[in-house]
């Protein structure tokens, strides 16, 4: 059984983890955005059995964790567990105009998380669909209205209408991480389960509390003057 993180023995082993090179550079890939172990590989030009043995090492020391993909049932996506995010540095974001958030109906997730985005950021946010519904999601609406975001109920958008070049596009489902290619292909990718498949208040708070905690580890990411 694996120490807890806050104890000698824990904080020693996640400190052992990050003494390697490749698997820092594994941790700083995921600080921003969940990856498939592919897609670690792919970044950080890396054989996948080497990826492999590091992120067990990694998940060892209860800094990562793994999840399914909604999507590709086959894809693993990593993640980093929150409570061992405060000791870690967070990298630097430049360049970056407006954040745009998608998912595929843009009726929940992107909706919340660039409502979130506009509260506690304060920068220039849209969201998007890759099919997008006509309407949010009504659980969606509540949520808002329970945690004073300003979300419009009817305001949906395909992601081909909204993504301009120099925006930060995140993908905050695993669908749409997947679908999107060339200009549209999301720069960072969040997988956040579908609170609508389950279709409880629960899961809908589930996912606001998830996309808040993303946000404001996010937000400091930003260099001054990056967002407009």
């Amino acid at each position: 059984m694996n120490a807890e993180p806050s104890s000698l023995d824990g904080r020693a082993r996640i400190h052992a983890a990050l003494g390697d090179p490749a698997r820092l550079a594994i941790v700083d890939a995921l600080t921003l955005g969940d990856a498939s172990p592919g897609e670690i590989a792919q970044t950080l030009g890396m054989p996948t059995n080497l990826v492999a043995h590091h992120v067990k090492v990694l998940t060892d020391a209860g800094l990562v964790i793994k999840g399914r993909s909604e999507g590709d049932r086959r894809r693993t996506y990593l993640r980093l567990r929150p409570e061992t995010l405060a000791a870690l540095a967070t990298p630097r974001l430049g360049g970056v105009g407006r954040v745009v958030f998608v998912c595929t109906h843009n009726s929940a997730r992107s909706q919340l998380a660039a409502a979130l985005w506009k509260q506690r950021a304060h920068g220039d946010v849209a969201s998007a669909g890759t099919k997008p519904a006509r309407r949010v999601h009504p659980r969606a609406v509540a949520v808002a209205h329970r945690h004073d975001l300003d979300l419009d109920p009817t305001g949906t958008a395909h992601v081909a209408d909204v993504v301009r070049r120099d925006d930060l596009v995140i993908a905050v489902c695993d669908n749409a991480h997947e679908e999107l290619t060339g200009p549209l292909r999301p720069r960072l990718h969040w997988s956040v389960p579908d609170p609508v498949r389950v279709d409880t208040d629960e899961a809908f708070e589930a996912a606001y509390a998830d996309l808040a905690d993303r946000v404001d580890r996010l937000a400091p990411a930003i260099r001054p003057g990056g967002l407009r």
